[in-house]
Parts: C-alpha cells; sequence; structure tokens
C-alpha cells in the first residue's frame, strides 16, 4: 500500500495517555500504519488536505444488533419497555431470510462509518430460514469496516418459560456447533485483523444456565471473548432475583462470565458490588445510551464505573431499540445524561471522545493498537470538517460533543478511505437503501 499523508489538520485529539493534542499538523501513513506525528511532512504518495478539520481515532461501537436496521419505528414497539419490546419484534424477526441480515448488515454499517466509526461489534442471536453470521460477516468485507462478529444464541422459548417464539430458539449442540465454525472460520488473532468472532449467548433470560457456562468454556479453549446482555433494566433484575435467587453479577461470575475477556451490553442496573465485580475482574461494559432511554431502562452509572476502573465502551444497540447508529451522537447523549445523573462535572466532551474511541478498544481487547493516533497504530481515522455551521463560533474545536458535526468528512481504515467527502466509497448505498426500503415495506405488509 502506498504512503498517505494527512496534512495540516486544524487539530489532531490523539487520545495519548498525555491527552495530547496537536495543531496544524500532519499524520504519515504507510501500510496502514501511522508511521510519523508533525509539521511539514512530506511523502513520495497521496495527500489529502485536511485543513479546517479535527482529527480524531476512528470510533469504536461495541454493542449492535445490525439486523434491526430493518424494523426501525416498528407500531406496537415504540412505546414498550424491553420485555413487551422484544415480544412485540420477535414474530417479525422471524420472518427473515440471509438476504435481510445481508441488506440491514450494510445499512447499519454504512451509517456508523458516516459517524466516524471504524470498528463495530454485532451480536446476531437470531438466525431464521437459514441466515447465518457469515452474512453479517460477508456485508463488513464489502464495506471496509473493521467487525467482530459474535455468534449469539437463544435457545429457552415460551414453551419452556422463555421469551422468544419457540421458532427462534436453536438445540444447544448445535448452537455450539455454530460457535467452533465460525471461530475456525473467521476469527483473526494478526495484529490489524479486520474480523474477529465472539461467542454471545443472547441474555440470561434466553438461554439456560449451562449454555452460558459451556459457551465460557469453549470460548476460553478457542481464545476468543465473550458478550451477552446484562442488568438492562429492572425486569431484568427481577428475572433474575426470581429465576435464579440472585443478582445479574453473582449469576455472571458463578457461571464464567467474568474477567477482560468479557464484555456486558447495557448493565444499566448494576450496584455497588457489582461494579467493584467488574472492576476487579476487569469485566468489559458497552454503555448504550440511547437505547436505554428509548426504552425507559434508565442511566447506567457510567460516572461510578470508571471512577472503580471498570473498562466501558459505547454501542449504539440495535436500530430497533435506537432507531438510529450514529456513534458519535452516542458518545453525546453518555456525556449529557451523566451530567443529568451526577452534575455538569460527571463528564467532558474529551472523556466521552476517549470513551468511544479507546475505551471501546480495550473492551474488545484490542490490544493491536487501536483508539489512539500515535505512530505505530493503525491508521483508523475520523476526519470531521468543523468550518461549517455545526461548529460555528466554537472557541475549542476538539470538543466535537458540544459544538461539531455528527457525520464525517472523510473515514480511512487501516489507512484506506471508506468515507470520502462525506460519502461512502466502498460501496453503492444508494442501491442498498433501496433493497433496505424494498426489504422493510414487505416486512410491514407481512408479506
Amino acid at each position: 500500500m502506498p504512503e498517505l499523508l494527512l496534512r495540516n489538520a486544524r487539530t489532531l485529539v490523539t487520545m495519548d495517555d498525555a491527552g495530547t493534542e496537536l495543531s496544524d499538523a500532519d499524520i504519515l501513513i504507510r501500510d496502514g500504519v501511522i508511521v510519523a506525528l508533525g509539521q511539514g511532512l512530506a511523502t513520495q504518495g497521496d495527500t489529502l488536505d485536511c485543513a479546517g478539520c479535527v482529527v480524531t481515532p476512528g470510533l469504536v461501537n461495541t454493542h449492535h444488533h445490525l439486523y434491526q436496521t430493518l424494523t426501525r419505528a416498528v407500531p406496537g414497539a415504540q412505546d414498550a419497555a424491553l420485555f413487551g419490546w422484544l415480544t412485540t419484534l420477535y414474530p417479525i424477526w422471524a420472518r427473515f431470510t440471509p438476504d435481510h441480515m445481508r441488506v440491514s448488515a450494510l445499512t447499519g454499517l454504512a451509517e456508523l462509518a458516516l459517524s466516524g466509526c471504524t470498528t463495530s461489534s454485532d451480536h446476531l442471536y437470531l438466525y431464521p430460514n437459514g441466515s447465518r453470521l457469515d452474512d453479517t460477516i460477508e456485508a463488513a468485507g464489502m464495506i471496509g469496516l473493521r467487525l467482530h462478529a459474535t455468534r449469539g444464541a437463544m435457545s429457552i422459548g415460551q414453551s419452556a418459560g422463555g421469551l422468544p417464539p419457540d421458532s427462534l430458539v436453536e438445540d444447544e449442540a448445535a448452537i455450539l456447533n455454530d460457535c467452533l465454525r465460525v471461530i475456525d472460520a473467521f476469527h483473526d488473532t494478526t495484529p490489524g485483523a479486520m474480523i474477529r468472532i465472539g461467542v454471545a449467548p443472547c441474555s440470561p433470560f434466553s438461554v439456560s444456565r449451562e449454555l452460558m457456562r459451556d459457551a465460557a468454556i469453549l470460548a476460553r479453549d478457542k481464545g476468543v471473548m465473550l458478550h451477552t446482555h446484562l442488568a438492562e433494566n429492572d425486569e431484568d433484575i427481577a428475572y433474575s432475583l426470581a429465576k435464579f435467587g440472585c443478582r445479574p453479577g453473582d449469576y455472571a461470575e458463578s457461571l464464567g462470565w467474568t474477567g477482560p475477556d468479557v464484555w456486558h451490553a447495557h448493565c444499566v442496573k448494576l450496584d455497588a458490588a457489582e461494579i467493584d465485580l467488574f472492576a476487579r475482574t476487569r469485566t468489559g461494559v458497552a454503555h448504550c445510551p440511547c437505547s436505554n432511554c428509548r426504552l425507559a431502562s434508565g442511566i447506567a452509572p457510567v460516572r461510578a464505573m470508571r471512577d472503580a476502573g471498570v473498562p466501558v465502551g459505547l454501542g449504539v444497540d440495535g436500530s430497533a431499540s435506537n432507531d438510529a447508529g450514529n456513534l458519535v451522537a452516542e458518545a453525546r447523549m453518555a456525556m449529557l445524561l451523566q451530567r443529568v445523573a451526577s452534575g455538569p462535572g460527571a463528564m467532558s466532551p474529551r472523556e466521552a471522545l476517549r470513551i468511544a474511541t479507546r475505551g471501546g478498544a480495550e473492551v474488545l481487547g484490542r490490544d493491536d493498537h487501536l483508539g489512539q493516533i500515535a505512530p505505530g497504530y493503525r491508521a483508523d481515522l475520523a476526519i470531521w470538517d468543523v468550518s461549517g455551521v455545526e461548529a460555528a463560533g466554537s472557541w475549542d474545536p476538539a470538543s466535537l460533543l458540544l459544538a461539531g458535526p455528527t457525520r464525517v468528512r472523510d473515514l480511512l481504515v487501516e489507512g484506506r478511505r471508506v468515507v470520502a467527502e462525506g460519502q461512502v466509497v466502498t460501496l453503492d448505498l444508494p442501491a442498498v437503501l433501496a433493497d433496505q426500503r424494498r426489504l422493510a415495506e414487505a416486512l410491514a405488509r407481512n408479506e
């Protein structure tokens, strides 16, 4: 890959340990890696003018359900809490095919890219009508984002006291076998890997205790990470107490679901003891503030988590419970909600941006140089044009979450442009959106 020089950035927000921010600076990229920062750098390769722009590390999304981009703003689910929302949508999702999965993933990943995201996880836990995790992985390869694809699962249907319809649950032995298949087929341990796989039973209320335990054993045997939903709302806590006789954190710990190779989504209702458990074990949290608001789940105790040392990243969650997939907007919401909960000094715009970059890379176990702008780090970069109306009058252009655009001008992944001048350039997005509309409208007509 030839060199690329990003020239004359108004501000580089490096997210290094010292919080360094450079003015009127250049970034030299070679073979997908940052090799130098400074002023007046030279190259024999291409250049990209970044005058009037703030450059940040690419954002990292730690929780998503990409298939849900086809079921936004569904009547009957718009005003429901988590359990009612799920039971409304399960019958619709049961009609999905591999084509639905691929197109919805392309749409969701494009939306993430336009919001500055270079790395995303995806939690796919239902596989109707021949759908496979492979469909989402194919979409990520087409658009050029890094993907942590997690093989989710549900095994307890309504006839056995679970929430999902029986048509959406799987045999537990088959689940574990397919986990092995996708790990062996796709998981890449090399530095700068574009695809990694995780093991991700959907939730403690949709799989058995045995599957949770066996999934943890399998994941550690194969050296991959573990992911699930935990402590999302009051219903979740009540279910855990009634079914297991303990709080969600205790349940997770008893089955091997704590440690630096585990991250849990939401964790809105963690108590002080659970926060301490997660801090001691370095168990990660994917904080999804917009979805938590949309479903009235509450405000997660992120300030307390961060102060205790819990690794925290951001997630947009599924587009059926957020209705958007904009990660920089998610970072702003995270900042604002902590201020609502704990006062105006509870979270600064720079801390929220740090959670969205370095925080996410840490939660996903990306110790292969993601999440910062520094020599030796991967060239995953978001370029934000702050010369427009959104930042007009701002005294501090690096405070993007207070006054700045919510759409990138350019996005680089491994030094390659995925977004250029505000447009996705790696696929025909209008054609994808036409497919998206066709599929969504057919679902709405119950076809």
